[in-house]
């Protein structure tokens, strides 16, 4: 089983591996392969590790994620931030009784 998962993964980057893993085409490929053994039913892919760090791309990164910067700068240069409201020194604002 590990040796199928190794294959189909290594070739890959990580989005045709997620790709792969969503429909379970890993899955089913090991329930047929082991089929011959012993007949298998129900065989899905729990969790998955990531065992080495992938190669950091800051372009291809905000490729994938539909990005192009961050938008807080924008919005403080917009003036949609809001406005600096000037209070006198040592003000504290009224309790209320209730809510």
């Amino acid at each position: 089983m590990t040796e199928i998962i190794t294959k189909e993964i290594s070739g890959s980057d990580l989005k045709q591996v997620v790709s792969k893993l969503i429909p379970d085409s890993i899955a089913k490929d090991i329930e047929k392969y082991c089929s011959y053994i012993y007949p298998l039913t129900d065989v899905y892919i729990r969790k998955v590790k990531v065992v080495k760090k992938p190669k950091y791309d800051l372009g291809r990164l905000m490729d994938m994620h539909g990005e192009t910067g961050s938008s807080a700068p924008v919005a403080a240069v917009s003036g949609e931030a809001g406005q600096v409201v000037e209070r006198p020194d040592g003000y504290e604002p009224p309790i209320l009784s209730s809510v």
